[in-house]
């Protein structure tokens, strides 16, 4: 489960540069577009946590 603490922890690290106000746009697509890759990824953890919760029931 590291890996979906690790993965949150650099959405939010993104999440805070994209807070500065004198980052550019190009930066600003990126930080975005990998921030939406990083929490996508987690859910995906977290779904198949779910799904072998429910195998283990």
């Amino acid at each position: 489960m590291q890996d979906f603490e690790k993965k949150l922890k650099e959405a939010k690290e993104l999440l805070d540069k994209l807070s500065n106000s004198e980052i550019t746009l190009y930066d600003a697509m990126e930080y975005y577009k990998k921030g939406i890759k990083l929490l996508n990824e987690a859910t995906k953890m977290i779904e198949e946590a779910k799904l072998e919760f429910e195998k283990i029931k």
